[in-house]
C-alpha cells in the first residue's frame, strides 16, 4: 500500500513539474530582452516606442510598429492582460506571423481597437479558412472577421484578459471569459507580437503554455 502511494505522489510530482515547465513567461516584468521590434519610422528609435515602466510594457501606438518574440511558436495557449492608459484607442495580438518585415506583416491580429476585441484581422495576405466574404463586396487590404457576442471589454483603466489558445492552426479568443471568436489559418507555426498603433496601452503577466 505505501509502495503504490508513492508511485502514485511520484507520477502526480513529475506531471505537475512538466507542466509548470511548459509554461513561459514571455515578459519577465523587468524589461524586454526577450523581444525584437518594428518601428514603421526608421527615425525613431525603438526604446522611445516600446518600454517596460512600473512593471507593465508600454506601447506608446505611434509611430505604427509592434514587438514580437524572438522564437515563433505552434500550439499553444497565450493569455495576456491589457488596459488603456489616457482613453480608448487601437492595438492588437499578432499571431502566426510567418516573416517579420513592416508593420502589417503575414499573419492572423486578434483586435484589441476598443469596443472590437475578439474580432480577426487578416494581415498581409494571410486568410481564415472561414472567412466569408461581404456580398458585392471586393478584396479589402485587410479583410476582418467579426467577433461573435457583443464587447465583453472593461472599461478604460480596468485590466482585460485575452485568452488565445492555437491548436493545429485553430485560433479561439476568449476575452474576459466570453468565447469571442474561433478561425482555421493554414500558417501554423510564427512570431507573437504586440502592436503599436493608436495610443498608449499597457500589457502584463504575457504567458505561454505549449499544448
Amino acid at each position: 500500500m505505501k509502495r503504490n502511494l508513492f508511485l502514485i505522489v511520484t507520477a502526480l510530482s513529475l506531471f505537475a513539474a512538466k507542466s509548470y515547465s511548459q509554461t513561459e513567461n514571455l515578459f519577465n516584468g523587468k524589461d524586454l530582452s526577450n523581444w525584437n521590434f518594428i518601428v514603421a519610422d526608421e527615425s525613431v528609435s525603438p526604446e522611445d516606442v516600446y518600454s517596460v515602466q512600473d512593471g507593465v510594457i508600454l506601447i506608446q501606438g505611434n509611430p505604427f510598429g509592434y514587438m514580437y518574440t524572438k522564437n515563433k511558436y505552434s500550439d499553444y495557449v497565450l493569455e495576456l492582460e491589457w488596459s488603456w492608459v489616457d482613453g480608448e484607442s487601437n492595438s492588437g495580438i499578432f499571431l502566426a506571423i510567418a516573416e517579420t518585415s513592416n508593420p502589417f506583416p503575414n499573419g492572423i491580429e486578434c483586435q484589441l481597437r476598443a469596443g472590437s476585441a475578439g474580432d480577426f484581422v487578416m494581415l498581409g495576405g494571410s486568410m481564415l479558412d472561414e472567412y466569408v466574404k461581404p456580398e458585392g463586396g471586393g478584396t479589402t487590404r485587410f479583410p476582418v472577421m467579426q467577433k461573435r457576442e457583443e464587447s465583453s471589454e472593461n472599461p478604460v483603466g480596468e485590466w482585460n484578459n485575452a485568452k488565445i489558445e492555437v491548436k493545429n492552426g485553430k485560433i479561439t479568443v476568449t476575452i474576459n471569459g466570453v468565447l469571442q471568436n474561433q478561425g482555421t489559418n493554414k500558417v501554423k507555426e510564427g512570431y507573437i507580437g504586440l502592436q503599436s498603433e493608436g495610443g498608449l496601452i499597457q500589457f502584463r503577466n504575457v504567458k505561454l503554455t505549449k499544448m
